[in-house]
């Protein structure tokens, strides 16, 4: 019993120092799905604590099932090549756990992102359960695009609002 008592005490201490965001030097690694209109995904990120509220960081995605179409000939192509399903975006936050202070194990993040398609921001919300595992969303939207002409469907992937949900660990 004692045995017990003792590994139940130190899973509830470990699950007081689970936190979202713990400032400078913080890192943190997401990996999860990437959801948008004629595609969906899976998208990485790794976040690098600047300052008490501040990350930088990188994502990427890449688009598995994209929508397709039939050609002239009656075969069945996807609408984008790799470059069209591939995205790469650096990305500054602005960690506001502290601030709204909901719960030390919850963080907000609004941030701006720079990548290979547009320029952007994006908001998001991760939970820690423990000190290294926690689960995240993020909506991403696009605020200008790099080519201002009529987009192709191939095009639109990345350049439109995208939904990403999955899994975040402390490193």
């Amino acid at each position: 019993m004692k045995t017990f008592a003792t590994i139940i005490a130190l899973f509830c201490l470990q699950l007081t120092f689970a936190q979202a965001y713990t400032g400078k030097g913080d890192v943190k690694f997401q990996v999860g799905a990437n959801l948008q209109n004629n595609g969906s995904g899976v998208m990485t990120s790794l976040d690098f604590g600047m300052g008490e509220n501040i990350s930088v960081g990188l994502t990427s995605s890449y688009l598995l099932d994209v929508k397709k179409y039939i050609t002239p000939a009656g075969n069945e192509e996807p609408i984008a090549k790799f470059a069209d399903r591939f995205d790469l975006k650096a990305r500054f936050n602005a960690n506001l756990g502290n601030v709204v202070n909901v719960d030390e194990n919850f963080d907000v993040y609004p941030g701006l992102n720079l990548s290979l398609k547009n320029f952007g921001g994006h908001l998001g919300a991760r939970y820690f359960f423990t000190s290294g595992f926690g689960v995240f969303t993020e909506m991403n939207v696009p605020f200008a695009k790099y080519n201002t002409d009529t987009l192709t469907p191939a095009e639109k992937l990345h350049n439109q609002v995208t939904f990403n949900v999955g899994a975040s660990f402390n490193i």
